[in-house]
């Protein structure tokens, strides 16, 4: 009976990944509305799912912390088994995540055939490669849910009240009044080669504001601060910058507050998905095909084609080509290109996701 489920999903990879098991949590909520359902993430991502309805109780592994090395794998264990957990679904491939459950000796198991902890399932879904990662994650549901392929759903993060005072105080000090055209732009990745350049990126800028007389945020984490200053340099001293002045928290509202989300491949760009905000998205290193596009039909995406893509599937730290022309050869008007496809009025907004899930694509 669904009243007795106390389910698990387990997610611990990266921020974006978690974005992306949204859909996954609202469906298991429709299938067993009754039962209880919580999530294991890493404390970093915890954030992104406060506020969630769907879930119960959000837990934490810090991997790198407390959980790191096979007694805190033991430990973690033992606190999942005091849980009573009677199914668990693992987005998360990796052979710790399948151990995990094991040793926690959840009765139900659900991972991917292809794990590198497979065995420790007792139903192995097929990861279709071809499908986008949201829905691949949403084919855990096969062995409970007919037609599963039907139930795409969409992303989810929500803002709490405090982050939305918090944004709103800081807003006010930086004199970012939101009267007018908001854009916001995300010149970041943890890969370097996901990042489009400096240069591109300023005189983008530029031409943002001769057109629309916008206001610029530039957001990043504290590793961003010194190209945001660069870009800032380079354009002029246009654009507000956010690197490094807000946490998680503070990022979604902040996102949720502009009109167009510019970025590159990164888990900011699911956030702006999740909260409805149009995306331009630029992927130098990495492709659609590897199935983390933006899941919107109101986004555009932009992308060089070389036969070099994607060098790796995280894109690498440097270009092992040495040309870095995945990044080079998108110029400004490209980006400009996408931007009029999308800007429009706040009160016009149509749903964040439609029927077709799918980007615009413009590829060079």
């Amino acid at each position: 009976m669904d009243s007795a489920e106390k389910i698990l999903v387990l997610q611990t990879s990266f921020l974006g990944d978690v974005v992306l098991t949204t859909p996954l949590l609202s469906a298991l909520k429709r299938r067993f509305p009754s039962a209880r359902l919580s999530v294991l993430c890493t404390p970093q991502a915890k954030p992104l799912l406060e506020g969630n309805p769907d879930i119960h109780e959000i837990l934490t592994d810090d991997k790198k912390g407390d959980g790191r090395g096979w007694l805190g794998i033991w430990r973690k264990a033992k606190e999942l088994r005091q849980k009573g957990f009677t199914m668990a679904l693992s987005p998360h491939k990796s052979f710790r995540s399948g151990l995990l459950l094991f040793l926690a000796r959840i009765p139900r198991r659900v991972g991917f055939r292809k794990s590198a902890g497979w065995f420790f399932y007792h139903h192995r879904v097929q990861r279709d490669p071809s499908r986008h990662d949201a829905e691949r994650m949403l084919s855990l549901l096969q062995p409970f849910v007919s037609e599963h392929g039907r139930d795409r759903g969409e992303l989810q993060v929500f803002a709490d009240a405090g982050a939305e005072e918090t944004v709103e105080r800081l807003f006010r000090s930086l004199g970012i009044s939101g009267n007018g055209v908001t854009f916001g732009i995300n010149p970041g990745s943890v890969w370097a080669t996901k990042r489009w350049t400096a240069e591109g990126y300023a005189e983008l800028m530029v031409r943002l504001n001769e057109r629309y007389r916008c206001e610029i945020l530039l957001f990043g984490g504290p590793e961003d601060v010194k190209v945001v200053e660069r870009i800032q340099r380079l354009s002029g001293q246009l654009g507000i910058s956010l690197a490094g002045k807000i946490a998680l928290r503070e990022l979604v509202s902040a996102i949720g507050r502009c009109d167009l989300f510019i970025t590159n491949d990164s888990a900011p760009m699911h956030i702006a998905v999740a909260r409805g905000i149009p995306v331009v998205a630029i992927f130098c290193a990495t492709t659609r095909a590897l199935g983390f596009y933006p899941y919107s039909s109101r986004a555009v995406v932009v992308e060089k084609d070389l036969p070099c893509r994607p060098c790796s599937s995280h894109g690498g730290r440097r270009c092992p080509l040495g040309t870095e022309d995945c990044m080079r050869l998108i110029r400004s008007d490209d980006i400009l290109r996408a931007v009029e496809r999308l800007v429009e009025p706040k009160e016009e907004r149509r749903s964040p996701v439609s029927d077709s899930r799918l980007p615009e694509v413009i590829t060079l």
